[in-house]
């Protein structure tokens, strides 16, 4: 399992209701990120601004300062984030990772796997939000690329990334916010069906245990707490190039 900012694809286990989901609670993803420390040129430090489109992300601080921009069709607002901080946001808000002194999170992302399989989309300009060849040939990083090729893939797209966002922020009137939307929406319509299976073995596999184990405790069933496990794992990657920072992601069961 992985975080929202982007890395290795997400375990996709079989289980159903009846096997027990396996996944983290709820059908969660992990990831501890360490968020970029390279300045744009409007001085900013930080991140790749982007939204997702089926999934709530949160943040929970564990080191160092910074912000989360977000800009939504109510406004554009402005989160501080200090350690102890849990914030968090739905689907639809572009957010902005802003890195003022070593800002170090642990992400929680709804719908483990979708980030990954295309959920997220970057503000790129129109232009390159036209087809998904045109959006992947801006924003894809190669898996064998080398280490230095890796880095200026990612902060070129974040440069090109923040071309759109600024253009979101100063826009006068609903439309562009709205147009993006439509644009992020077309893109991923062709892996529509793809991300519903995902969410069928995750989060949905992940309700319908709780429900049957509800249903067993009604009928006085206990036997699914024999089958207790307790499961650990550390990290299958670490330092791969997010989209807001260099990630330690986790493979998941």
């Amino acid at each position: 399992m992985v975080s929202a900012a982007g890395g290795s694809e997400g375990s996709e286990g079989p289980a159903g209701p009846s096997e027990g989901f396996a996944g983290l609670p709820g059908g969660v993803a992990v990831s501890h990120l360490s968020v970029y420390d390279w300045p744009a040129d409007d001085g900013v430090c930080g991140g790749t601004p982007h939204l997702h489109l089926t999934c709530s992300e949160a943040y929970v601080v564990t080191g160092g300062r910074g912000a989360v921009q977000t800009l939504t069709a109510s406004g554009y607002d402005v989160t501080p984030l200090t350690p102890g901080t849990v914030a968090w946001f739905t689907p639809g808000t572009i957010h902005r990772l802003v890195n003022e002194d070593d800002l170090r999170i642990t992400v929680l992302m709804q719908n483990s796997g979708l980030p990954e399989a295309g959920d997220a989309v970057l503000t790129l300009p129109p232009e390159y939000l036209t087809d998904p060849r045109t959006y992947a040939a801006a924003t894809v990083i190669p898996v064998d690329a080398p280490e230095a090729e890796k880095e200026r893939i990612a902060r070129a797209r974040r440069d090109l990334a923040l071309k759109g966002y600024r253009a979101l922020r100063e826009a006068d009137g609903p439309e562009p916010l709205a147009a993006f939307h439509r644009a992020a929406a077309a893109l991923v319509q062709p892996r529509l069906a793809e991300w519903r299976e995902r969410w069928r073995r995750g989060a949905e596999a992940a309700a319908a245990a709780t429900g049957e184990q509800l249903e067993r405790l009604e009928r006085g069933d206990v036997s699914h707490l024999a089958d207790a496990a307790v499961r650990a794992e550390q990290p299958s990657a670490h330092g791969k190039f997010g989209m807001c920072g260099r990630l330690d992601v986790y493979r998941g069961v």
